[in-house]
């Protein structure tokens, strides 16, 4: 099989293309939360603790000089990416334990697997001891 086929074959798997559209899917979840703490949570929780942007807070670690950048150690941004995290965290969290909880009532609703049928044997065994109970 040659190198190009093998890819194909391994590429067109149904686990690979579901596991490509959940990076996707994901991707643009994780902008949306982004956009969501960086847009509508940060600023009121800014203006709550003193009109604080969390995006500008830093440590400056060396002073500009000349056309040398500061070097700022950029917690404010941490912070945020932290929050970040913690919201799709929480969402994943959520779907999963949704999930879970449709699968459980779905298995619960399964009717049970029937009995397997008796093998020869115990018929057998059946038949003679019903026979020693007449005796």
């Amino acid at each position: 099989m040659s190198m190009v086929q093998e890819f194909k074959a391994f590429a067109m798997r149904g686990n690979v293309v579901d596991m490509a559209v959940g990076i996707i899917i994901g991707a643009a979840f994780g902008k949306i939360v982004s956009s969501f703490v960086a847009d509508v949570l940060m600023p009121p929780l800014g203006v709550l603790l003193g009109s604080v942007n969390f995006t500008e807070l830093a440590i400056t670690l060396r002073q500009a000089t000349g056309e040398t950048a500061a070097v700022t150690l950029n917690y404010g941004t941490f912070v945020q990416t932290v929050v970040d995290f913690l919201i799709v965290a929480f969402a994943i969290f959520m779907a999963i334990k949704a999930m879970n909880a449709v699968n459980r009532k779905e298995a619960e609703k399964a009717e049970p697997p029937p009995a397997p049928a008796a093998s020869r044997e115990e018929v057998l065994l059946a038949e003679i001891r019903d026979l020693l109970k007449r005796q």
